[in-house]
């Protein structure tokens, strides 16, 4: 059978982390794919020749009249919270456009993810506003599959990062009494295994299916697994006064999450997300990880690359993360700058292929050396090594103190840090065609190693801003004068 002949998949919420990585699963697969996006262009970087981005909002009904004609089954993967509106009425006007859209259309099905909780028990708003949505799309009339998962454990899933980044910078944590809270976690490939399945399932009577790994456990025991896996020595007291505001603000401080989110999380934080019906098993069969795999499942993905998708991707979070100058606050500390040049992308990276060795780093070169020399005493490589060859790079060769990480020839470079340093460290470069031109992506990555690491790099920041500035600008103007 040919691509063209295949069932049309409709694909929501492509931009944020699982739809992002269900996306992948679905090309992978070799399956027709239509993602509907806000912003479609976010998208087109993704997409192979089999995927189709669409433009469209589900608020907005007179949007997706033809988005939903020809789609055998769509999946749902849309939720409001980071938004400064009311999230549940939007999520209500969401679902019930997208439900009499789908209707219209003929789909088959459609393929919701939602959360867990007992919904017979006071739950929160957020818990409330995903069982409410799932309950909108059934009175569309089209039949649904819904799944109700609780915590993800991946790189990049807003649980896991808030957790991750609790315990990489806190020896000491005051926690909440959530913390003591039990829940269900699932990794993130299982539940992708799930959501691939839900397209062809034999059910009836649009079911729900509760989904989740092995264990049940606490907030405090995903924490110290956490920890015991880093390698980490941490100590968590739970107190009781806490309010979900007080909390909000805490975790704004010293995680990603931005107190708007953190509010609507930490509200729900307080009910037990646990697997009661096991049909989900009976009916899939799929056999989930434990707590201890799908962690060490997460940390081994980030090991071989950077987070491929992450919750703050998403267009409907509604917020970005905090940022001071180019600095982002997350598990990883990260410094991305872009320039435009009117050079072609050849051209572009052209320049950054050439980096380093005898020709530098663009900008401010003796503190290049001095950092080198630095590192050098103590007992790192500095920066003699220099490069094999003046414009040629392969995956593998050494660039001072960095080495190739991955390299794609006019799209991208990323390099992996040698030198001494409190955590690890990668810079990116990134180019993109646009209109007029080019634009030149430079990210630099930092994963600190404790709270140690964290005072490295909040100590050098003020170098960063020089450095990663200047060195940005020298790309683009040793571009021009090489066009």
């Amino acid at each position: 059978m040919t691509n063209n002949r295949q069932p049309l998949i409709l694909l929501t919420g492509a931009t944020g982390y699982v739809g992002g990585r269900l996306l992948r699963r679905l090309q992978e697969a070799g399956c027709r794919v239509r993602c509907l996006a806000r912003r479609p262009e976010y998208l087109q970087a993704r997409a192979n020749e089999h995927t189709e981005i669409v433009g469209g909002d589900v608020l907005q009904a007179d949007t997706l009249a033809d988005v939903c004609e020809g789609v055998d089954v769509a999946y749902y993967l849309i939720h409001s919270m980071g938004s400064k509106k009311s999230f549940v009425e939007q999520d209500r006007i969401a679902a019930a456009n997208f439900g009499a859209a789908a209707r219209a259309a003929g789909v088959r099905r459609i393929v919701y993810l939602g959360g867990l909780g007992e919904s017979d028990a006071k739950l929160s708003p957020h818990l409330a506003s995903r069982h409410e949505t799932g309950r909108v799309l059934r009175e569309s009339g089209v039949e649904i599959i819904e799944l109700r998962a609780s915590i993800v454990i991946g790189s990049g899933s807003l649980s896991f990062e808030l957790i991750r980044s609790l315990v990489e910078k806190l020896p000491v944590m005051i926690a909440p009494r959530w913390v003591r809270v039990e829940a269900q976690p699932i990794a993130i490939n299982d539940l992708l295994d799930y959501l691939l399945q839900a397209r062809d399932v034999t059910a009836e009577g649009n079911p729900v299916f509760e989904i989740g790994g092995k264990d049940v456990v606490t907030y405090q025991d995903l924490m110290e697994e956490y920890a015991r896996q880093r390698g980490l020595t941490r100590h968590i007291l739970p107190v009781p006064l806490l309010t979900p505001w007080l909390s909000s603000l805490w975790l704004g401080l010293v995680t990603p999450v931005f107190a708007r989110i953190g509010r609507k999380l930490i509200d729900s934080l307080r009910h037990p997300t646990t697997v009661q019906d096991d049909s989900a098993y009976r009916v899939f069969g799929i056999e989930t990880k434990g707590l201890a795999a799908a962690i060490e499942e997460a940390i081994r993905y980030e090991d071989r690359e950077f987070r491929e998708t992450s919750w703050s991707d998403a267009l409907a979070a509604g917020g970005s993360l905090r940022q001071w100058g180019g600095l982002q606050l997350g598990s990883r500390l990260i410094d991305h700058r872009t320039k435009h040049t009117t050079v072609s992308v050849a051209c572009a990276f052209d320049s950054i292929r050439r980096i380093g060795g005898e020709r530098g780093w663009y900008c401010a070169n003796w503190l290049w050396r001095l950092r080198g020399f630095i590192d050098l005493l103590a007992g790192g490589v500095g920066m003699r090594r220099g490069r094999r060859h003046p414009v040629d790079l392969r995956v593998g060769d050494v660039i001072d103190w960095w080495r190739v990480e991955k390299i794609d020839d006019n799209k991208s470079l990323t390099l992996y840090a040698e030198m001494k340093l409190p955590g690890r460290a990668w810079l990116q470069f990134d180019v993109t065609e646009d209109s007029g031109g080019t634009v030149i992506h430079q990210t630099a990555i930092f994963e600190p190693r404790g709270l140690w690491g964290r005072l490295y790099w909040y100590g050098v920041y003020p170098l960063h801003v020089l450095i990663f500035t200047g060195m940005l600008r020298g790309v683009v103007k040793a571009s021009r004068k090489d066009a």
